[in-house]
């Protein structure tokens, strides 16, 4: 096949899967492909499943419909989780000409020159997940202002609803010195925030130099923290259980990695938490906001959390709500479960109805909503850093605080993107960003 002009690409799910895409795009640009928004076509469209909820299959040929319209000869690559999970099935979508397994992503220019637009089933190459034992390093760049960069895939831990261990293999990280590099890799391009992600970033291990020791995420954070060239680091998310004392009391004195916690609870009724095979108890998760509080009492604090798995009833899910409103969290994702093929919580008795299941997710995100808006008021007329991101707002701009307020300020003099400005954070909007402004006397002293 000759090289094409153009590709576009679409992402579903993580930032993970946003660094990822990222890493594979820039693949492309260096072999001389044009990239092309996806909304305007290409002669190649690489697409990024997920596979978190059985919407995967739904999304997936929504999006391969969508880059059909917009150009009926493009040739249709998937790639992902749910590529990996179900390669055959996504091969039988019509439009489809490559699927590529969690093996081979990274080796897609390969494939793609032995492409041959020809109807039927599409071509699959996807290895067995137990295989996969490399770490593939990725960092997005050019999407935003922040830069997602990935210290670690995949999972041991083989939660009761959870494909990732399937779909992404063995808990595998990168070493120490090469986040380092890729780190200040990123700084050079001008990025003023790294997002740390990864999908158990908490079990990251290294070995040190003597090869005597481990060397933990803690150990990641404080190496960071002394010779990274980025003003801003953050922690996408991170297991209660791996979330220690030392870690938390490290990012309270630290003035680059930013006070905002992402911590999954998925259930806060001890019975749930068995039957999902979850490696703490809500003790230990209220224990954890419990210092994180102490020491940082201005953090963000998020949790995700899942409804409707198998055998909750009306009082387990309400023990839940209780123990969510009494926390001090912030903001919640919440998550209608969903059974997923072979995984042992697909196989257990007494599922919730699905309308009960989406009853119990609207009233958590109710309860979120109050959450992150008692929150913001709390912040409400004080000044804080705002690193500055585009708007699909004409002459807006949007931006996160150190402790992860969504910000919007109306453009004026002195304002740019991809500059942390200290900005007032005025009044609390309906849709539920903080409006700021920028105070004239901040500016004239800075």
């Amino acid at each position: 096949m000759a090289t094409p002009i153009s590709v576009s690409f679409h992402t579903l799910g993580c930032k993970l899967n946003f660094a990822e895409t990222s890493t594979i795009k820039q693949q492309f640009e260096a072999a001389g492909y044009h990239v092309n928004p996806f909304e305007e076509g290409a002669d190649i469209c690489v697409i990024n499943t997920c596979s978190v909820t059985d919407f995967a299959d739904r999304k997936c040929r929504k999006v391969v419909r969508q880059a059909l319209n917009k150009n009926r000869d493009s040739k249709i690559v998937v790639v992902g989780c749910y590529a990996q999970l179900k390669p055959n099935e996504i091969a039988d979508i019509e439009g489809v000409d490559l699927v590529l397994g969690a093996a081979e992503k990274f080796n897609i220019l390969s494939y793609i020159d032995r492409l041959d637009k020809t109807p039927g089933k599409g071509w699959v190459k996807a290895s067995d997940i137990s295989a996969l034992d490399t770490f593939s390093s990725a960092f997005s760049f050019g999407d935003r202002t922040r830069s997602f960069l990935k210290i670690q895939d995949g999972c041991d831990y083989n939660c009761s609803f959870c494909t990732i261990p399937q779909a992404r293999g063995k808990s595998r990280n990168d070493t120490i010195g090469q986040v380092l590099k890729t780190a200040e890799l990123i700084a050079q391009k001008g990025i003023k925030e790294i997002v740390l992600t990864g999908v158990n970033i908490g079990d990251f291990r290294d070995q040190s130099a003597d090869g005597s020791t481990p060397l933990l995420l803690r150990d990641l954070l404080k190496s960071l923290d002394r010779e990274a060239s980025v003003p801003r680091l953050r922690i996408s998310s991170i297991e209660p259980n791996l979330c220690s004392d030392e870690i938390i009391d490290f990012v309270a004195r630290s003035t680059t990695i930013m006070p905002h916690f992402h911590m999954p609870l998925q259930s806060g009724n001890d019975k749930q938490l068995a039957k999902m095979r979850r490696r703490y108890r809500r003790s230990l998760y209220a224990d954890r906001i419990n210092r994180i509080r102490s020491q940082m009492p201005h953090a963000c604090i998020g949790a995700d959390v899942i409804v409707g798995f198998p055998g909750e009833s009306r009082d387990d899910f309400l023990v839940t709500k209780q123990f969510l409103s009494e926390l001090d969290v912030n903001y919640l994702h919440v998550f209608t479960y969903s059974e997923r093929a072979n995984t042992l919580a697909a196989t257990m008795q007494d599922a919730v109805p699905l309308h009960v299941r989406r009853t119990r997710n609207e009233e958590l995100r109710d309860l979120s909503s109050r959450k992150q808006r008692l929150f913001y008021t709390r912040h409400m007329g004080t000044i804080s850093e705002v690193l500055l991101e585009k708007s699909r707002k004409p002459n807006w701009y949007n931006g996160f605080t150190e402790n992860y307020i969504k910000v919007e300020i109306e453009h004026s003099p002195g304002l740019k993107i991809n500059s942390i400005q200290p900005l007032l954070l005025d009044s609390l909007k309906d849709s539920g960003v903080m409006q700021a402004r920028a105070d004239l006397e901040i500016h004239a002293g800075s």
